[in-house]
């Protein structure tokens, strides 16, 4: 018996061997969890399935999370948190563009991976205590949307109400992606993502009260990196 046959493997086994990757267990449940709740549904998905897809064993899964409902919680975070990282960056510029830009990449994000995430809003499970930071981390998220309305030209002219209602409907039209997703499953080509994207934040520019004429020198500089 050769040296290396007699080697033993560290680490927690694999009940199903897999196809190498370069995901980190943990990442490859969230990949498995995102695949399996989007198609399958939140409520009818076990962990043992979400192991079996993952190709690890189900008591594996709770090295890494709580339960069920953690792995929901990472998931639905993971649509915020970077469109929170991106308004907190946004300091440069005019308001417009920085509207503009918070459009574009929320949008890109949302349309971005190969599972629309952004579904998982819908579930009666999200609303629960267990799911509070998530509904926070979403809330100023909105809040920003708000306040960079309020900055721009157009924004400063409207009532209090009139620029809540406006922020209401600017913040749905972004998220109305999730519904665009929902009728081309599946992960969107690179040019149909950025064309969706901007195309997005132009509306929600054009709502904002922002004239068509602007939008051109808006997409020029407040376009983040592809």
């Amino acid at each position: 018996m050769s040296a290396s046959s007699t080697v033993r493997r560290v680490g927690r086994p694999r009940a199903v061997e897999r196809p190498r990757s370069e995901l980190s267990p943990r990442e490859e449940i969230l990949t498995a969890a995102a695949e399996l709740f989007t198609t399958h549904g939140y409520a009818a998905t076990s962990t043992r399935a979400m192991a079996e897809r993952a190709g690890i064993r189900q008591a594996s899964i709770y090295h890494y999370f709580g339960g069920k409902e953690d792995i929901l919680a990472e998931l639905l975070e993971s649509t915020v948190r970077p469109s929170l990282e991106t308004a907190r960056a946004l300091t440069g510029g005019t308001p417009e563009q920085r509207l503009w830009e918070l459009c574009y990449c929320d949008a890109r994000l949302l349309c971005s991976g190969p599972h629309n995430l952004g579904a998982l809003y819908l579930l009666p499970e999200v609303h629960t205590e267990r799911f509070a930071a998530f509904r926070r981390m979403r809330d100023e998220l909105k809040d920003t949307y708000g306040r960079l309305l309020a900055e721009t030209s157009a924004g400063a002219a409207l009532t209090p109400a009139e620029r809540a209602l406006r922020t209401d409907l600017l913040f749905a039209l972004i998220e109305g992606v999730i519904l665009i997703r929902r009728d081309a499953p599946g992960e969107m080509a690179a040019d149909v993502l950025e064309t969706l994207a901007a195309a997005t934040a132009d509306a929600a520019l054009r709502l904002a009260g922002v004239p068509d004429g602007d939008l051109p020198g808006l997409r020029d500089t407040g376009r983040g990196p592809a």
